[in-house]
Protein backbone atom coordinates (compact mmCIF):
# COMPACT_ATOMS: atom_id res chain seq x y z
CA UNK A 1 0.00 0.00 0.00
CA UNK A 2 1.64 3.23 -1.14
CA UNK A 3 -0.94 5.84 -0.10
CA UNK A 4 -2.59 6.84 3.17
CA UNK A 5 -6.23 5.77 3.49
CA UNK A 6 -8.94 7.08 5.80
CA UNK A 7 -8.66 3.79 7.68
CA UNK A 8 -5.08 4.70 8.66
CA UNK A 9 -6.68 7.24 11.03
CA UNK A 10 -9.33 4.93 12.49
CA UNK A 11 -7.36 3.75 15.52
CA UNK A 12 -7.59 0.19 14.23
CA UNK A 13 -5.25 -2.32 12.60
CA UNK A 14 -4.02 -0.08 9.77
CA UNK A 15 -3.16 2.74 12.18
CA UNK A 16 -1.23 0.33 14.40
CA UNK A 17 0.68 -0.92 11.37
CA UNK A 18 1.48 2.66 10.31
CA UNK A 19 2.76 3.56 13.78
CA UNK A 20 4.82 0.40 14.14
CA UNK A 21 6.37 0.55 10.64
CA UNK A 22 6.70 4.31 10.03
CA UNK A 23 6.77 6.30 13.28
CA UNK A 24 8.13 3.93 15.94
CA UNK A 25 11.48 3.21 14.15
CA UNK A 26 12.12 6.96 13.76
CA UNK A 27 10.87 8.32 17.09
CA UNK A 28 11.35 7.45 20.80
CA UNK A 29 7.76 6.31 21.36
CA UNK A 30 8.27 3.88 24.27
CA UNK A 31 5.38 1.46 24.93
CA UNK A 32 3.03 3.03 22.32
CA UNK A 33 0.51 4.03 24.98
CA UNK A 34 -1.66 7.17 24.98
CA UNK A 35 1.02 9.00 27.02
CA UNK A 36 4.79 9.10 27.19
CA UNK A 37 6.03 8.73 30.78
CA UNK A 38 9.07 10.96 31.35
CA UNK A 39 11.43 10.58 34.30
CA UNK A 40 12.67 14.00 35.41
CA UNK A 41 14.43 15.38 38.46
CA UNK A 42 11.07 16.80 39.60
CA UNK A 43 9.31 13.43 39.30
CA UNK A 44 7.53 11.40 36.64
CA UNK A 45 5.60 13.38 34.03
CA UNK A 46 2.99 12.16 31.56
CA UNK A 47 2.97 13.90 28.17
CA UNK A 48 0.47 13.43 25.36
CA UNK A 49 -0.84 15.09 22.20
CA UNK A 50 -3.91 14.61 20.01
CA UNK A 51 -5.60 16.28 17.04
CA UNK A 52 -9.33 16.74 16.56
CA UNK A 53 -11.03 16.89 13.14
CA UNK A 54 -14.60 15.88 14.02
CA UNK A 55 -17.47 16.51 11.60
CA UNK A 56 -19.92 18.02 12.41
CA UNK A 57 -18.15 20.54 14.66
CA UNK A 58 -21.20 20.92 16.93
CA UNK A 59 -23.23 17.94 18.15
CA UNK A 60 -25.55 16.91 21.00
CA UNK A 61 -23.51 16.87 24.18
CA UNK A 62 -20.56 18.98 23.01
CA UNK A 63 -18.45 20.31 20.17
CA UNK A 64 -14.92 20.03 18.83
CA UNK A 65 -13.68 22.24 21.69
CA UNK A 66 -14.99 20.04 24.48
CA UNK A 67 -13.65 16.97 22.66
CA UNK A 68 -10.19 18.53 22.36
CA UNK A 69 -9.90 19.29 26.06
CA UNK A 70 -11.59 16.14 27.41
CA UNK A 71 -9.73 13.85 25.02
CA UNK A 72 -6.33 15.03 26.13
CA UNK A 73 -7.32 15.13 29.82
CA UNK A 74 -8.46 11.53 29.49
CA UNK A 75 -5.26 10.37 27.78
CA UNK A 76 -3.34 11.74 30.77
CA UNK A 77 -5.82 10.41 33.33
CA UNK A 78 -5.83 6.78 32.20
CA UNK A 79 -2.06 6.70 32.65
CA UNK A 80 -2.75 7.52 36.31
CA UNK A 81 -1.44 11.08 36.00
CA UNK A 82 -2.99 14.23 37.43
CA UNK A 83 -3.56 16.52 34.38
CA UNK A 84 -1.98 19.95 34.86
CA UNK A 85 -1.54 22.00 31.68
CA UNK A 86 -2.71 21.99 28.05
CA UNK A 87 -1.63 23.68 24.85
CA UNK A 88 -4.09 24.38 22.04
CA UNK A 89 -3.19 24.74 18.36
CA UNK A 90 -5.80 25.87 15.81
CA UNK A 91 -5.79 25.42 12.03
CA UNK A 92 -8.64 27.56 10.74
CA UNK A 93 -9.99 27.74 7.18
CA UNK A 94 -10.40 31.18 5.62
CA UNK A 95 -14.05 32.25 5.91
CA UNK A 96 -14.76 30.38 9.16
CA UNK A 97 -17.27 32.29 11.30
CA UNK A 98 -15.72 34.19 14.19
CA UNK A 99 -18.88 33.49 16.22
CA UNK A 100 -18.28 29.74 15.81
CA UNK A 101 -14.66 30.11 16.86
CA UNK A 102 -15.74 32.07 19.96
CA UNK A 103 -18.27 29.36 20.84
CA UNK A 104 -15.63 26.63 20.50
CA UNK A 105 -13.11 28.58 22.59
CA UNK A 106 -15.70 29.12 25.33
CA UNK A 107 -16.44 25.40 25.31
CA UNK A 108 -12.75 24.71 25.78
CA UNK A 109 -12.57 27.18 28.65
CA UNK A 110 -15.54 25.56 30.41
CA UNK A 111 -14.24 22.03 29.85
CA UNK A 112 -10.82 22.99 31.23
CA UNK A 113 -12.43 24.55 34.31
CA UNK A 114 -14.50 21.40 34.94
CA UNK A 115 -11.37 19.22 34.62
CA UNK A 116 -9.29 21.57 36.80
CA UNK A 117 -6.64 21.99 34.10
CA UNK A 118 -5.18 25.20 32.61
CA UNK A 119 -4.72 25.97 28.91
CA UNK A 120 -1.45 27.90 29.01
CA UNK A 121 -0.13 28.18 25.45
CA UNK A 122 -1.24 27.78 21.87
CA UNK A 123 -0.89 28.59 18.20
CA UNK A 124 -3.15 29.73 15.34
CA UNK A 125 -2.73 29.20 11.61
CA UNK A 126 -5.21 30.21 8.89
CA UNK A 127 -5.20 28.35 5.57
CA UNK A 128 -6.85 29.26 2.27
CA UNK A 129 -10.49 28.43 1.66
CA UNK A 130 -10.83 24.85 0.53
CA UNK A 131 -7.58 23.76 2.22
CA UNK A 132 -9.29 22.59 5.44
CA UNK A 133 -12.79 21.83 6.69
CA UNK A 134 -13.63 24.70 9.01
CA UNK A 135 -11.33 24.15 11.93
CA UNK A 136 -8.91 21.54 13.24
CA UNK A 137 -7.57 21.60 16.81
CA UNK A 138 -4.46 20.02 18.31
CA UNK A 139 -4.11 19.79 22.08
CA UNK A 140 -1.09 18.60 24.04
CA UNK A 141 -1.17 17.93 27.75
CA UNK A 142 1.20 17.36 30.62
CA UNK A 143 0.45 15.78 33.98
CA UNK A 144 2.17 14.55 37.10
CA UNK A 145 2.32 10.86 38.00
CA UNK A 146 1.99 10.22 41.76
CA UNK A 147 4.41 7.87 43.48
CA UNK A 148 3.38 4.21 43.38
CA UNK A 149 1.27 4.48 40.22
CA UNK A 150 2.43 2.15 37.45
CA UNK A 151 -0.29 1.25 34.97
CA UNK A 152 0.88 -0.91 32.09
CA UNK A 153 -0.65 -3.72 30.00
CA UNK A 154 2.34 -5.94 30.80
CA UNK A 155 1.04 -6.06 34.42
CA UNK A 156 -2.22 -7.76 33.38
CA UNK A 157 -2.49 -11.18 35.04
CA UNK A 158 -4.59 -14.31 34.62
CA UNK A 159 -7.86 -14.10 36.64
CA UNK A 160 -7.93 -10.28 36.48
CA UNK A 161 -11.35 -8.86 35.68
CA UNK A 162 -12.36 -6.27 33.06
CA UNK A 163 -14.40 -3.25 34.17
CA UNK A 164 -16.00 -0.64 31.91
CA UNK A 165 -17.10 2.68 33.38
CA UNK A 166 -20.26 3.26 31.33
CA UNK A 167 -22.37 2.67 28.26
CA UNK A 168 -20.49 2.07 25.00
CA UNK A 169 -20.84 3.70 21.60
CA UNK A 170 -22.64 6.92 22.58
CA UNK A 171 -20.21 9.39 20.97
CA UNK A 172 -19.88 7.60 17.65
CA UNK A 173 -23.61 6.91 17.48
CA UNK A 174 -24.37 10.59 18.20
CA UNK A 175 -22.05 11.76 15.40
CA UNK A 176 -23.48 9.17 13.04
CA UNK A 177 -27.08 10.15 13.83
CA UNK A 178 -26.21 13.83 13.26
CA UNK A 179 -24.69 13.14 9.85
CA UNK A 180 -27.68 11.05 8.76
CA UNK A 181 -30.38 13.36 10.14
CA UNK A 182 -31.65 10.71 12.54
CA UNK A 183 -33.30 11.64 15.84
CA UNK A 184 -34.17 9.61 18.91
CA UNK A 185 -36.35 10.09 22.00
CA UNK A 186 -34.64 10.67 24.35
CA UNK A 187 -31.93 12.19 22.11
CA UNK A 188 -28.60 10.49 21.53
CA UNK A 189 -25.84 12.49 23.22
CA UNK A 190 -22.09 12.24 23.03
CA UNK A 191 -20.52 10.90 26.21
CA UNK A 192 -17.62 13.38 26.03
CA UNK A 193 -16.47 14.16 29.56
CA UNK A 194 -13.25 14.44 31.55
CA UNK A 195 -12.47 11.27 33.47
CA UNK A 196 -9.77 12.58 35.82
CA UNK A 197 -12.13 12.93 38.81
CA UNK A 198 -13.32 9.33 38.39
CA UNK A 199 -9.75 8.05 37.98
CA UNK A 200 -8.70 9.92 41.13
CA UNK A 201 -11.42 8.12 43.12
CA UNK A 202 -10.41 4.78 41.60
CA UNK A 203 -6.76 5.26 42.56
CA UNK A 204 -7.80 6.20 46.10
CA UNK A 205 -9.61 2.84 46.25
CA UNK A 206 -6.69 0.81 44.86
CA UNK A 207 -3.36 1.57 43.22
CA UNK A 208 -3.31 -1.98 41.89
CA UNK A 209 -4.89 -1.15 38.52
CA UNK A 210 -3.01 -3.13 35.88
CA UNK A 211 -4.44 -1.55 32.72
CA UNK A 212 -6.55 1.51 32.01
CA UNK A 213 -7.48 3.06 28.68
CA UNK A 214 -10.26 5.19 27.19
CA UNK A 215 -11.61 3.31 24.15
CA UNK A 216 -11.98 6.12 21.61
CA UNK A 217 -11.36 5.38 17.91
CA UNK A 218 -11.55 1.66 17.26
CA UNK A 219 -13.93 1.27 20.20
CA UNK A 220 -13.93 -1.26 23.01
CA UNK A 221 -12.96 -4.11 20.68
CA UNK A 222 -9.68 -2.53 19.53
CA UNK A 223 -8.71 -1.47 23.06
CA UNK A 224 -9.24 -4.97 24.44
CA UNK A 225 -7.29 -6.47 21.54
CA UNK A 226 -4.41 -4.09 22.33
CA UNK A 227 -4.48 -5.24 25.98
CA UNK A 228 -4.57 -8.93 25.04
CA UNK A 229 -1.72 -8.55 22.56
CA UNK A 230 0.50 -6.55 24.94
CA UNK A 231 -0.06 -8.95 27.85
CA UNK A 232 0.13 -12.18 25.84
CA UNK A 233 -3.05 -13.36 27.61
CA UNK A 234 -6.66 -13.99 26.59
CA UNK A 235 -9.53 -11.64 27.44
CA UNK A 236 -13.06 -13.03 27.50
CA UNK A 237 -16.02 -10.65 27.68
CA UNK A 238 -19.72 -11.42 27.99
CA UNK A 239 -22.13 -9.77 25.53
CA UNK A 240 -24.97 -9.69 28.04
CA UNK A 241 -22.80 -7.70 30.48
CA UNK A 242 -22.00 -4.88 28.01
CA UNK A 243 -23.82 -1.66 28.95
CA UNK A 244 -25.40 -0.35 25.72
CA UNK A 245 -28.17 2.25 25.66
CA UNK A 246 -31.27 1.36 23.67
CA UNK A 247 -30.75 4.29 21.27
CA UNK A 248 -27.19 3.15 20.48
CA UNK A 249 -28.32 -0.42 19.97
CA UNK A 250 -31.17 0.74 17.74
CA UNK A 251 -28.89 2.90 15.57
CA UNK A 252 -26.37 0.07 15.20
CA UNK A 253 -29.15 -2.36 14.22
CA UNK A 254 -30.47 0.19 11.72
CA UNK A 255 -27.09 0.81 10.06
CA UNK A 256 -25.63 -2.67 10.51
CA UNK A 257 -22.82 -1.59 12.84
CA UNK A 258 -21.20 -3.31 15.82
CA UNK A 259 -21.25 -1.16 19.01
CA UNK A 260 -17.97 -2.80 20.09
CA UNK A 261 -16.22 -0.82 17.32
CA UNK A 262 -18.02 2.51 17.82
CA UNK A 263 -15.94 5.39 19.26
CA UNK A 264 -16.38 6.59 22.84
CA UNK A 265 -15.17 9.84 24.44
CA UNK A 266 -16.16 9.52 28.09
CA UNK A 267 -15.65 5.98 29.34
CA UNK A 268 -12.66 3.91 30.40
CA UNK A 269 -11.70 0.25 30.58
CA UNK A 270 -9.81 -0.96 33.65
CA UNK A 271 -8.29 -4.40 34.16
CA UNK A 272 -7.71 -5.12 37.84
CA UNK A 273 -7.07 -7.89 40.32
CA UNK A 274 -10.27 -9.84 40.96
CA UNK A 275 -9.97 -9.27 44.71
CA UNK A 276 -10.00 -5.48 44.22
CA UNK A 277 -12.86 -5.48 41.70
CA UNK A 278 -15.96 -5.48 43.99
CA UNK A 279 -14.74 -2.54 46.09
CA UNK A 280 -13.56 -0.63 43.02
CA UNK A 281 -16.84 -1.19 41.19
CA UNK A 282 -18.81 0.02 44.21
CA UNK A 283 -16.63 3.16 44.34
CA UNK A 284 -17.12 3.79 40.60
CA UNK A 285 -20.89 3.29 40.79
CA UNK A 286 -21.11 6.02 43.45
CA UNK A 287 -19.35 8.50 41.15
CA UNK A 288 -21.49 10.38 38.55
CA UNK A 289 -19.03 9.48 35.77
CA UNK A 290 -19.09 5.77 36.65
CA UNK A 291 -22.67 5.14 37.77
CA UNK A 292 -23.16 2.53 35.01
CA UNK A 293 -19.80 0.84 35.53
CA UNK A 294 -19.90 -2.94 35.20
CA UNK A 295 -17.67 -5.99 35.15
CA UNK A 296 -17.75 -7.27 31.56
CA UNK A 297 -15.16 -10.02 31.48
CA UNK A 298 -12.05 -11.75 32.77
CA UNK A 299 -8.48 -12.56 31.80
CA UNK A 300 -7.61 -16.16 30.92
CA UNK A 301 -4.18 -17.76 30.41
CA UNK A 302 -4.85 -18.83 26.79
CA UNK A 303 -5.15 -18.52 23.86
CA UNK A 304 -2.46 -15.85 23.86
CA UNK A 305 -3.36 -12.40 22.51
CA UNK A 306 -6.96 -13.31 21.77
CA UNK A 307 -10.21 -11.54 22.72
CA UNK A 308 -13.30 -13.74 22.90
CA UNK A 309 -16.88 -12.50 23.07
CA UNK A 310 -19.30 -14.90 24.72
CA UNK A 311 -22.62 -14.12 23.02
CA UNK A 312 -25.97 -13.90 24.75
CA UNK A 313 -26.86 -17.25 23.15
CA UNK A 314 -23.77 -18.93 24.62
CA UNK A 315 -21.68 -18.93 21.42
CA UNK A 316 -18.15 -17.59 21.08
CA UNK A 317 -16.78 -14.99 18.66
CA UNK A 318 -13.18 -13.85 18.16
CA UNK A 319 -12.80 -10.07 18.42
CA UNK A 320 -10.16 -8.39 16.26
CA UNK A 321 -9.00 -4.79 15.89
CA UNK A 322 -11.04 -2.46 13.70
CA UNK A 323 -9.84 -3.08 10.14
CA UNK A 324 -11.74 -0.41 8.19
CA UNK A 325 -13.06 2.96 9.27
CA UNK A 326 -16.74 2.59 10.19
CA UNK A 327 -17.02 6.37 10.49
CA UNK A 328 -14.17 8.81 9.65
CA UNK A 329 -13.73 12.27 11.25
CA UNK A 330 -15.19 10.97 14.53
CA UNK A 331 -12.98 12.85 16.99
Amino acid sequence: MDRILLAHGSGGRLMHTLIEECFAPAFDLGQLCDCAILNTAAGRLAFTTDSFVVSPLFFDGGDIGTLAVNGTVNDLSVSGAKPLYLSAGFIIEEGFLVSHLAKIVQSMSKAAAVAGIKIVTGDTKVVEKGKADGIFINTSGIGLLPEGIDISPVKIKTSDVVIISGGIGNHGACIMAGRNGLSFTPPLKSDTRALNALVKEMLLCTKNIHFMRDPTRGGVATTLKEAATASGLCIKIKEQCLPIENQVRGLCDLLGLDPLYIANEGILIAIVNACDAPGLLEKMNRHPDGSNAAIIGEVLPAPSGVVILETAQGGKRIIEMLTNDQLPRIC
